[in-house]
């Protein structure tokens, strides 16, 4: 069996290599750390990891040079870099070398892990648009409301006009404009995807228009945006409603015209690109605020598709999980994990608030962490328990007790009965005295015990 992804961790700081190390460990990722790049270099001549994770600033061989000699060698090799909140040079060089992201620091390890993990699914994926007949097989949902989102990819198939994917973060909109784009009249061209958010403002106008050589501070070179990147084909601007206003207007020129600029540049330039654009947030309401141009709004918004919460098409989780938990298998290189009827009940009642995303990171972990071949309640996170207890229309005494008692049989206890048992009749008793006052005889009735059998319970249970 061949080893799992693997990344490359270059730091000259001792503690930020261990700390990555341990982070990507407990991620399930193979780390291999390097206190100079020189040393990195040497290494990639005969072997080629999955993603690097590289400082910047670092005596001898810079983690931009580092960045530059790779992109030479191993153009489509994602590096991300890591430097320091007030660096911003570094960071400006560090994209116009292609780096696929910038982690300022200080960095939180949650936040570098989600990073690699999307650095390696944008491999994948890229790998897999090139590789593969134009498919929609990515996207599940027999939900009425994400057939209707299929009908309506169906009815683009044919047309050029600009979309507009609206939903809560984590239900699937690049996944739609994918989608979209494999099954319009151009996808032979690029498909070419930015999210807007990501990218500091300061650096968004250049990589999505372009740059003259001398345009700015280290603008060493000209360098073509991510409009000119998909020409004849589709760009996918992620998180449009966070775009600064200034943007907007440039953004609404080149919709309107098919015409811009370069950052510093003269020469007018034609954009020949379908826009597919996507948002977290309500931009009706931002409209109204002031926050987002109306003019914008419209000429985007030519076709809408609404995608919906997970906890909206809970018929679906059954299915998304199981394709979830076998990627992970074949990614890891191990055999599927399976949930048990209870494990998955419980998946399916959970509210989800981080959507399809949450879901399949939690079957990730659960191909890492669930100890059998089979996931039970016992092996899923507390938040997911807790979080579906509380739905109201599920918080029943037996789903308590099921989880109560999975915990203590993974534990390996023995004779469960008599600590759940007694726990059980004292909740029970306690309830019934408080809802008569106090009163026994009325308490007995309402529990369906005789006066001596209430009696009894009050000793043996020590209740008062």
């Amino acid at each position: 069996m061949s080893q799992r992804s693997t990344v490359w961790v270059v730091d000259d700081d001792a503690s930020i290599r261990w700390v990555l190390e341990k982070a990507l460990s407990n991620a399930g990722y193979a780390a291999t750390l390097f206190d100079n790049a020189d040393d990195v270099l040497i290494r990639a001549r005969g072997e080629r990891p999955d993603v690097i994770v590289t400082d910047i600033r670092m005596s001898g061989t810079s983690g931009l040079e580092l960045l530059e000699a790779l992109g030479d060698d191993v153009p489509d090799l994602p590096v991300i870099v890591m430097t320091a909140h007030s660096d911003l040079d570094s960071a400006v060089s560090a994209y116009q070398g292609g780096a696929f992201e910038y982690l300022p620091k200080p960095f939180d390890l949650e936040e570098a892990v989600a990073l690699v993990a999307r650095a390696l699914q944008k491999k994948a994926l890229e790998a897999s648009d090139s590789e593969r007949a134009p498919t929609d097989s990515e996207i599940i949902g027999e939900a009425p409301a994400m057939q209707t989102v299929f009908r309506v990819i169906g009815r683009l198939s044919g047309s050029q006009m600009n979309v507009l994917i609206s939903g809560e973060s984590g239900t699937g909109k690049e996944l739609v404009a994918r989608a979209i784009y494999r099954n319009s009249l151009r996808s032979a061209k690029s498909f070419v995807a930015i999210n807007t958010a990501a990218i500091p403002a300061e650096l968004l106008e250049s990589e999505l228009f372009g740059h003259e050589k001398g345009a700015f501070t280290g603008a060493q070179e000209q360098r073509r945006g991510r409009f000119e990147q998909a020409s004849a084909g589709t760009l996918f601007l992620d998180e449009i409603g966070d775009m600064p206003l200034e943007l907007q207007t440039r953004l609404l020129r080149v919709l309107s015209d098919g015409t811009f600029f370069r950052v510093g540049g003269h020469q007018e330039l034609t954009a020949d690109v379908r826009v597919i654009a996507a948002t977290n947030q309500d931009l009706a309401k931002r409209v109204e605020e002031g926050r987002f141009r109306e003019d914008l709004f419209h000429r985007l918004n030519v076709i809408g598709i609404e995608l919906p919460p997970l906890r909206e098409r809970r018929e679906d989780i059954s299915a998304l999980a199981e394709v979830f938990l076998n990627q992970a298998a074949v990614e890891l290189e191990v055999e599927p994990k399976r949930l048990d009827n209870a494990a998955m009940q419980l998946l399916c009642e959970a509210p989800w608030p981080g959507n399809v995303r949450e879901l399949e990171n939690l079957c990730r972990r659960l191909t890492v962490l669930a100890p059998g071949d089979t996931v039970t309640i016992a092996d899923l996170p507390s938040e997911i328990s807790t979080q579906s207890i509380g739905r109201e229309s599920f918080q029943t005494w037996q789903r308590l007790l099921e989880q109560a008692a999975a915990e203590r049989f993974a534990q390996g206890q023995k004779d469960v009965l008599s600590e759940l048992g007694p726990d059980f009749e004292r909740v029970l008793l306690r309830t019934a005295l408080g809802f008569t006052g106090g009163r026994k005889q009325e308490a007995a009735r309402w529990i369906g015990w005789g006066r001596n059998t209430l009696t009894r319970k009050l000793k043996e249970l020590d209740v008062d």
